[in-house]
């Protein structure tokens, strides 16, 4: 088998899995009726929050999944499972239902931006597959955004393919990057995949190759009149790719009618040699001729780029991208919550002595809480279904401190989750990219508090929870340690 053959992505998944699944077949659990959150405990870089991404990936991954005859017979070289749960594979289909946060959702630690609602075996057999989309893609967003912040209004473009960990993170990290507001990717199948402009110019190679750097110049203006961006560092910026870039913009360009669009400098000094050469253009009259940077850089770098003053206009940002390299790892679980039990659904709790790893159980709402004007005060749990009435104050209890008595009055609420997937089917149709883009940028520029968004000890925003969710919680975990003392 090579990379070009159809791949059954059904097959990407912990082979424990299929044990487990194999095992609740036996038992004849195969029916019962369970609900696994998937949620993340920590902001990427000590950040104030994060942006969910993947959603679209995940439904299709769902609607899809199947395990042909190859697959099945896979499984059955394995010796260990029986024959009854082979056959019952090669019919299988997912069944359940998924709520979830609309792709773009800000969202914090804690809370399920994800809940499977499901026979045991659907929930059980999906789950590799929703983290790795989920991690990937809500981590690559929530970098992207930071580093678009830290541009200050500056286009940022992915240029990461070729330092992605390999081509599928490539193609997806470069749409969970324009999802977090980058303006184009150099990735071209991520290009035809999603419609996300792309852009490139040239390589070092493409200079190296002719006799001298003027000719190579001269031949790529030629070429692409309309887009000429130059390459100017592969021999000495100053004193030979910003010359011969004027040169060609005054012997090649203007006597077509055309400008030189741009020059970018891949190595040196940035801040230094941005300076030097928009001094060198503007005098060359090429004040319009904007000034593109790459070369490792990430909001930390872009930050301190432009607190030095440097005159960039844009910035390709290729490997601390699309590896998200200052915290590559999301870390976002897939834990039970309930399973159904006479009709009802029972909630679970996993208990740990690590305090942040103790489950939220049961099934839950997930509201988001914002004040008069419209911003976002705090994330609230309260009881599936549970009514909620704002209309006079409420009060919440904080699980860091419940012994505070506190209220929200005067706000309002929106359930964050919808249902997207019912008995294996999509509900709704879904966002456009460029949609889903411009609902983060919505938020963060109305909802979130600019608090929240600073990169340096950003403001915590609350999960709070109401009363009768607390309860729920307290009661469970009360009654779970006294079982397993």
């Amino acid at each position: 088998m090579t990379q070009f053959d159809k791949r059954n992505i059904s097959m990407m998944m912990d082979f424990y899995e299929m044990t487990m699944a194999n095992g609740y077949f036996q038992d004849h659990d195969k029916d019962v009726q369970v609900a696994f959150d998937v949620f993340y405990r920590a902001n990427p870089d000590k950040g104030g929050f994060a942006i969910f991404a993947g959603l679209e990936q995940i439904i299709e991954y769902v609607e899809n999944m199947e395990f042909s005859k190859e697959d099945v017979e896979y499984f059955r070289q394995q010796h260990i499972f029986s024959e009854a749960f082979l056959q019952y594979l090669e019919n299988f289909h997912f069944s359940g239902d998924i709520y979830a946060l609309p792709e773009g959702t800000i969202m914090y630690p804690n809370e399920p931006c994800i809940t499977v609602v499901a026979p045991l075996i659907d929930a059980q057999l999906v789950e590799t597959a929703i983290l790795a989309q989920i991690n990937h893609q809500s981590l690559i967003a929530t970098k992207a955004r930071r580093i678009v912040k830290a541009a200050d209004g500056r286009a940022v473009s992915d240029f990461g393919a070729r330092r992605a960990h390999n081509m599928d993170a490539a193609t997806y990290g470069a749409r969970a990057a324009y999802i977090g507001g980058v303006v184009g990717t150099a990735t071209v199948s991520a290009g035809q995949m999603f419609n996300i402009p792309i852009s490139g110019t040239m390589a070092h190679s493409w200079v190296m190759f002719y006799k001298d750097e003027y000719t190579a110049f001269k031949k790529y203006a030629e070429t692409y009149p309309d887009a000429t961006v130059l390459l100017v560092d592969t021999y000495d910026v100053i004193h030979s790719g910003i010359p011969n870039a004027i040169r060609v913009a005054h012997e090649v360009l203007e006597p077509m009618g055309k400008r030189l669009v741009g020059i970018r400098i891949d190595s040196g000094d940035l801040a230094y040699l941005s300076k030097r050469v928009r001094k060198m253009l503007d005098n060359a009259g090429l004040e319009d001729c904007k000034i593109v940077v790459s070369n490792s850089l990430d909001e930390f770098t872009v930050t301190s780029l432009l607190n030095q003053g440097a005159c960039i206009d844009s910035f390709g940002i290729g490997e601390r991208l699309i590896t998200a390299k200052s915290e590559p790892v999301f870390g976002a679980v897939y834990k039970l919550a309930a399973v159904g039990e006479n009709g009802e659904f029972a909630p679970r709790i996993k208990v740990s002595e690590n305090i942040e790893k103790i489950t939220n159980p049961g099934l839950k709402d997930l509201y988001r809480v914002y004040d008069a004007d419209g911003h976002a005060v705090a994330d609230m749990l309260a009881v599936c279904g549970e009514p909620i009435d704002l209309s006079k104050p409420f009060r919440y209890v904080d699980p860091v401190k419940p012994w505070k008595n506190r209220t929200f009055e005067g706000c309002t609420i929106k359930n964050l989750r919808k249902l997207y997937v019912r008995q294996g089917k999509r509900t709704e149709d879904l966002p456009t990219l460029d949609e889903i883009r411009t609902y983060v940028k919505q938020q963060l520029d109305n909802e979130i508090w600019e608090e929240e968004q600073r990169f340096e000890n950003p403001h915590r925003h609350y999960l709070d929870m109401t009363p009768a969710y607390y309860e729920l919680k307290m009661e469970l975990l009360s009654k779970t340690r006294e079982e397993h003392a």
